[in-house]
C-alpha cells in the first residue's frame, strides 16, 4: 500500500502555506504563496478572498506534485488559519460581498470604545472571555453589515454566510457544501458564549448580527467534510481545524493543564493551556478555548507581546548596531552583563499583562561606559521579561505553576535570549525540533480523527526538543537584579504619552 500522508493548510496573515506529514510527524513537502495586503485607508487591513483560496489552492495542489502522489494517498485535511480575520459571502454564488477584514484592522474601534462606555465589557468578558477590541471578529462583520449596500437585508433573509478564514476554506474546499467553524476559531468572534460553547443570543442582539448567517460549530478533530471531487479528483476528509495559536499548542503536546508554549516571532504569543476550566483572568489576559475532542474542552490563558523579535529589528535597522539579526547574539555576548542597561522595548505600547496603548519604548541606566554590546544584552533581556510577566500573570490567574515553556518561531533559534528567558523563570524552556508546529497541530487534529495517529499518547512520542535550556544558577542574582530593575523602568514607560 502507498504510504499516506496528512495534509496541513496553514492560511496565514501574508501568506498561505501547506505541508505534507508523515506517521512520525516529519515535514515531507511544503509550498508558499504570498498574497496581497490592501490597505484602503490609515489603519484599515483588507485581503482578498479569492485570492486567499486560490493561493491556498496552488499550494495544496504544489505541495501534492512535488511528492508525486495521488489523492488516495491524502488520508485526511487539517486546517489551521490567521484568526479574527473575517469573510461574508453569498451562499448560492460563493462570492464575497467585500474584501475580508483582517485581524489587524482598527476601523471599528470607536465603535468598541462605544461599547465600553455603554457598560458592556464586564458582559463580554464574561460570555466571551475576550476584552472589548476591533481585533476581534464581531465588530468587523457589523461593519459589513452596516456599510455594504444591500448586505443587511440579503443577511437577514439567510442568504449570505459570515465566517473567519477556516470556514471560507471549508465552504470552498467542500463546493459549497458545508458552513462550519470550529470552537477555537469561534472563540475568538466575541459572539461565542464559551461556557455553552454555542453562538450568545444576547451578544448576537448587542453586535446586530442575524443568526441565519452563522455557521455551524464543531469540535477540532473529527471528520466535518468532504472536499469537492473536482478539487483533486476524489473526495478527501477534512478531519481537523484550529486557529493558529491553539494549533501551535496542540502541536508543541501542551496538552495537559499549565503546560505553555511561547511563539517568538515580530511579537509574542503565549498561551497556557488550563484544563477544563475557562480561568477568567484578573490580569488583562485573554480566556480562549484551546480545542474540543470527543466531547471534552480544553481551554486556555493568552497574553501577547506586541515587541519581541521586532526589537532585535529595530537594534539592526533603526540604531545600525548590527547588520543582520542574527548578529545580535554575539554582540550580547561581547560583555559579561547589561552594564547597568535597561530597555523597554515598548516601541507600540505594550501588550499584556500592561494593555497600555501610551507605554513606548525607553533605555534606562546608561552610563558613559555603555556600549553596543551592552544595549544588545539589554533588548534581549526586555524580550524575555515581558515574557516572563506574561507568563507569572497566567500563573496567578490560573493557580497552576508553568514547570516548562515550549519554544518556536523565528526568535527562538537565539540560544543566548533561550538561556535568559529559562534563568529568568528557573525552570526549563524547550525548543522543538520542528518550528512548523502550526501546521503539525492542525496534522495532529486531522490525524487523530481517521486513525492516522492513533493516540494523544503516540504523538507525544514524536514530539522532540532541539534543544533545552535549563536556569544557571550561577547567574540568580544577577538574574534579580535584572527583574527589579525591569520592573522599575515599565513603571516609568507606562503612560507616557497623554491619553
Amino acid at each position: 500500500m502507498a504510504e499516506q500522508y496528512i495534509l496541513a493548510i496553514d492560511q496565514g496573515t501574508t501568506s498561505s502555506r501547506s505541508i505534507l506529514f508523515d506517521r512520525s510527524g516529519g515535514i515531507c513537502s511544503s509550498a508558499q504563496i504570498a498574497f496581497e495586503q490592501i490597505y484602503p485607508r490609515p489603519g484599515w487591513v483588507e485581503h482578498d478572498p479569492r485570492e486567499i483560496w486560490n493561493s491556498q489552492l496552488q499550494t495544496m495542489k504544489g505541495a501534492l506534485q512535488k511528492l508525486n502522489i495521488i489523492t488516495s494517498q491524502i488520508a485526511a485535511i487539517g486546517i489551521t488559519n490567521q484568526r479574527e480575520t473575517v469573510v461574508v459571502w453569498d451562499r448560492q454564488t460563493g462570492e464575497a460581498v467585500y474584501n475580508a477584514i483582517v485581524w489587524q484592522d482598527r476601523r471599528t474601534a470607536g465603535y468598541c470604545d462605544e461599547l465600553v462606555a455603554k457598560g458592556y465589557a464586564d458582559l463580554i468578558k464574561e460570555k466571551t472571555g475576550l476584552v472589548v477590541d476591533a481585533y476581534f471578529s464581531a465588530s468587523k462583520v457589523r461593519w459589513i453589515l452596516d456599510n455594504v449596500e444591500g448586505v443587511r437585508e440579503k443577511a437577514e433573509l439567510g442568504q449570505l454566510c459570515f465566517g473567519t478564514i477556516d470556514s471560507w476554506l471549508v465552504y470552498n474546499l467542500s463546493g459549497g457544501k458545508s458552513h462550519l467553524t470550529d470552537v477555537s476559531n469561534a472563540s475568538r468572534t466575541m459572539i461565542f458564549n464559551i461556557h455553552t460553547l454555542q453562538w450568545d443570543p444576547e451578544l448576537l442582539d448587542l453586535f446586530g448580527i442575524p443568526e441565519k448567517m452563522l455557521p455551524e460549530i464543531c469540535e477540532n478533530s473529527a471528520v466535518l467534510s468532504h472536499t469537492d471531487p473536482e478539487i483533486f479528483g476524489d473526495i478527501v476528509p477534512i478531519a481537523g481545524i484550529a486557529g493558529d495559536q491553539q494549533a501551535a499548542l496542540f502541536g508543541q503536546m501542551c496538552i495537559e493543564p499549565g503546560m505553555a508554549k511561547n511563539t517568538y516571532g515580530t511579537g509574542c504569543f503565549l498561551l497556557m493551556n488550563t484544563g477544563d476550566i475557562p480561568v477568567r483572568s484578573k490580569n488583562n489576559l485573554l480566556t480562549t478555548v484551546a480545542w474540543s475532542i470527543n466531547g471534552k474542552t480544553h481551554y486556555a490563558l493568552e497574553g501577547s507581546v506586541f515587541i519581541g523579535g521586532a526589537a532585535v529589528q529595530w537594534v539592526r535597522d533603526g540604531l545600525e548596531l548590527v547588520d543582520d539579526a542574527k548578529e545580535i547574539e554575539t554582540l550580547a555576548l561581547s560583555v559579561e552583563d547589561n552594564g547597568g542597561v535597561v530597555f523597554v522595548p515598548a516601541l507600540t505600547g505594550l501588550g499584556a499583562p500592561y494593555w497600555d496603548p501610551y507605554a513606548r519604548g525607553s533605555i534606562f541606566g546608561l552610563t558613559r561606559g555603555s556600549n553596543a554590546g551592552h544595549m544588545a544584552r539589554a533588548t534581549l533581556e526586555g524580550i524575555a521579561c515581558q515574557v516572563f510577566d506574561i507568563v507569572k500573570a497566567m500563573e496567578q490567574d490560573s493557580g497552576q505553576a508553568c514547570t516548562e515553556l515550549r519554544v518556536d518561531g523565528g526568535a527562538a533559534a537565539n540560544d543566548l535570549l533561550m538561556q535568559i528567558q529559562s534563568n529568568l523563570f528557573e525552570f526549563s524552556v524547550v525548543r522543538s525540533n520542528i518550528q512548523e508546529t502550526t501546521a503539525l497541530g492542525a496534522a495532529y487534529l486531522a490525524g487523530l480523527a481517521v486513525g492516522f495517529y492513533t493516540s494523544t499518547e503516540q504523538l507525544k512520542l514524536h514530539w522532540a526538543s532541539d534543544r533545552q535550556f535549563n536556569p544557571d544558577e550561577k547567574v540568580r542574582e544577577y538574574t534579580q537584579s535584572v527583574l527589579k530593575y525591569w520592573k522599575k523602568a515599565v513603571k516609568r514607560s507606562v503612560g507616557w504619552l497623554d491619553s
